[in-house]
């Protein structure tokens, strides 16, 4: 006697050939699928699991093609840049795949997109705009990743990373900025480190009128080319069609009001820390002028010589000795027998 659970699986069985050997199949999974989207909550799920499908499609996709595009592309940010692009190609295609699967007609999906695009770019057109700057610093190519910038505040850092919409530097400060592609196209970016990392750096060194010009000058170049940051000599630093002294130089800018102004140029091996290399050149003059007695060069300082004659009226100048001065409390002893 057979009992009821072998009826009934027997009975499925007859069932799901029955309905193979008349081709139904497909159409019974199909209606049941059809269905099943009616609950609520299903269409969401099944848009979901698409997603989750492609992005982990996409990170095999983007390390499937990683190296071929690193060598196909030099530059590490267009490589970057085109990566990304393919991994969110990836997400969309299984985005689309899954709204297809969830019962939403392309024709409409295209239509919301159409009209959700028209929105967004009317209330996101500054990030637009970015996102078209930073296609024209792509092509442009005004720095690279790891390459050092100035902004034009001054703020001095290297590039960590571009993308289409922004640009991350790095500062010297151990912060990181921020910037909108949009706002380095329209104002002035300048790469301290793109082709030749050697930067020339000047020093404005002001000496008495009675100095030994000549001599100052001299002992100013060698001070500069004893620091071990500043390029001491060697073939001239060619730039576009000029060319300039490796070795530190200098020259007489102007006779100012106070004394000869003189400026030295020299050459730094690399751009990182100016103020540090600035540092050692002027320590350098000044042990080199200042340690000898007998080098006759002196630095000079603002002073002034005030004249009196017949049309000034009268001036009372008072003449106290070294002696008579209270340094302790900063005033002077009033010496009648020293006043004129």
């Amino acid at each position: 006697m057979q009992t009821g659970p072998p009826a009934t699986a027997d009975t499925l069985a007859g069932v799901l050939a029955q309905a193979a050997a008349d081709g139904g199949l497909v159409s019974t999974l199909a209606n049941a699928y059809e269905r099943a989207l009616g609950f609520p909550g299903v269409s969401v799920a099944v848009i979901l699991l698409f997603l989750v499908v492609g992005v982990v499609a996409a990170t095999y996709v983007v390390r499937l093609l990683g190296r071929p595009v690193a060598k196909r592309f030099a530059r590490e940010s267009v490589a970057q840049v085109v990566l990304r692009g393919v991994r969110a190609a990836v997400v969309l295609l299984f985005g689309f795949a899954g709204l297809n699967a969830a019962g939403f007609e392309l024709g409409n999906i295209v239509l919301s997109v159409g009209v959700f695009s028209a929105v967004v770019g009317i209330i996101l057109a500054p990030i637009v705009g970015s996102v078209i700057s930073g296609l024209f610093v792509l092509a442009d190519q005004p720095f690279e990743i790891g390459d050092m910038v100035e902004l034009p505040d001054g703020t001095r850092g290297f590039v960590e990373d571009i993308t289409l919409r922004y640009t991350k530097i790095f500062t010297v400060d151990n912060t990181f900025e921020v910037i909108p592609n949009s706002y380095v196209r329209d104002h002035r970016v300048t790469n301290l480190s793109a082709e030749d990392e050697r930067t020339r750096l000047t020093l404005p060194i002001l000496v008495t009128y009675e100095s030994d010009i000549a001599r100052a000058r001299s002992l100013i170049e060698r001070a500069a080319a004893s620091c071990e940051a500043v390029i001491e000599g060697g073939p001239d630093v060619r730039i576009g069609v000029a060319r300039y002294p490796a070795k530190p130089t200098c020259y007489i800018d102007s006779f100012g009001d106070h004394g000869v102004e003189i400026t030295l140029r020299y050459w730094a091996r690399n751009p990182y820390k100016p103020l540090t290399v600035r540092s050692q050149v002027q320590t350098a003059v000044w042990n080199i002028l200042e340690d000898d007695p007998d080098i006759d060069v002196e630095f000079a300082y603002p002073h002034s010589h005030l004249v009196f004659d017949d049309t000034s009226g009268v001036a009372q100048v008072a003449m106290r000795d070294h002696a008579t001065v209270d340094h302790d409390r900063g005033t002077h002893a009033h010496d009648d027998s020293t006043e004129n």
